[in-house]
């Protein structure tokens, strides 16, 4: 496991100044969710990352948007794959959602990602998104990739 190459992948590749500007095509939205978010521990097959729901990623009504929700849960199931020493992070198959709470602003939530299964080609993460505070859960979600190397065709 090598933990700075996972905090390395989980680092925004825009500035949140950039990402709220008018919209441009070559920035990302998985910048705008990861910024503000930080890693906690790293270990093998587990991550644990907090970010604490500003505005900028709220809807109108104050509560954590569903879409950050989706991309965290990505972008942080990927990060779980490199933590457990897997060469590669995949290509998403499937991500499911169950979204249970509602996080407001200036709550801060935690989440844990665990591998449940790497294969030779498909692997499985979990990942949990719990109000820090209360450690009431939020949203749980299901990561299923791809792993097995590409094609040298």
């Amino acid at each position: 496991m090598d933990p700075e190459a996972v905090r390395r992948s989980l680092e925004p590749t825009a500035l949140s100044k950039e990402v709220v500007g008018p919209a441009s095509a070559s920035l990302r939205y998985d910048a705008f969710a990861l910024t503000g978010v930080r890693i906690d521990a790293a270990e093998h097959g587990r991550l644990l990352c907090s970010f604490v729901v500003t505005p900028r990623i709220a809807s109108p009504a104050g509560y954590l948007l569903s879409g950050v929700t989706a991309t965290l849960a990505d972008q942080l199931g990927s990060g779980v794959f490199l933590s457990s020493g897997i060469g590669t992070s995949g290509v998403s198959l499937e991500l499911n959602l169950s979204y249970v709470d509602v996080a407001s602003i200036g709550e801060e939530i935690e989440v844990e990602g665990k591998l449940l299964r790497a294969g030779k080609s498909v692997g499985v993460v979990s990942v949990d998104f719990r109000k820090k505070m209360t450690g009431k859960l939020i949203a749980q979600a299901r990561h299923t990739k791809y792993l097995a190397v590409s094609s040298k065709l």
